[in-house]
């Protein structure tokens, strides 16, 4: 197991929210990241379409007749737009390609690797797993908009219950098995099997808390949700 290669799944939302870019949040996440470099740590951060990817999608399907592939596809290519703006942040302390294959081996003495979403049928979740898988990493740190994983959107039911830690079976009843373009679930569910198959830990935190995705990155017990 490489302990040093952190695979960070961030949610698109956490780098471009619907609100607008948060200039003072990006520029602390930023040095958190090079700052972990410093002490030896080396970083895939997979980045996911967000709140502009559901933007897209929303527009093309009150235009047009949508084929669910090709909103996934819509989807992707907002995360290579995402990825690459991250990438742009690290300057040459970032790999020069955004990774669109979670297979291909990748070489590289750079400390910190992007990527975007591969093909349609799932989310950047499962892509992560696939980076995990062939980084031989055995954790993955998931950044959204929520602390913990709930039993059901908190922000549509007042009664969803926050969990510190879960199995993949009992995390699988939280999601289902059926994957939609664009849905807002913590986890997507050909993620979650892949993951529950491979014996993979993920953590989820709140991306926006710093201290948090810091203690995650060293192996401290966050404020957020384990999934293993």
């Amino acid at each position: 197991m490489n302990e040093k290669i952190k695979i960070v799944s961030v949610g698109g939302s956490i780098i471009i929210p619907k609100t607008g870019f948060d200039i003072e949040f990006l520029k602390q996440f930023r040095q958190l990241i090079l700052d972990e470099v410093q002490k030896g740590y080396k970083f895939i951060l997979v980045v996911g379409g967000g709140a502009t990817c559901r933007t897209y999608q929303a527009a093309a399907s009150a235009v047009a007749k949508i084929t669910p592939t090709d909103l996934d596809w819509l989807g992707i290519y907002t995360t290579y737009y995402n990825a690459e703006f991250v990438k742009f942040l690290f300057g040459d302390s970032a790999y020069s390609e955004i990774i669109k294959n979670p297979t291909k081996k990748i070489k590289t003495t750079k400390p910190i690797i992007l990527a975007g979403g591969w093909e349609p049928g799932c989310s950047t979740d499962r892509d992560a797993v696939l980076l995990a898988k062939n980084f031989k990493v055995k954790e993955i740190i998931n950044l959204s908009n929520f602390d913990f994983v709930y039993s059901a959107d908190p922000k549509k039911d007042a009664s969803a219950k926050p969990y510190k830690k879960l199995s993949w079976v009992e995390m699988r009843k939280i999601v289902g098995d059926k994957w939609n373009p664009g849905a807002n679930a913590p986890f997507d569910p050909l993620a979650v099997k892949e993951a529950r198959a491979l014996g993979l830990k993920v953590t989820f935190v709140q991306g926006t808390k710093l201290v948090e995705v810091r203690k995650a990155i060293e192996g401290g017990e966050v404020d957020g949700t384990v999934v293993e």
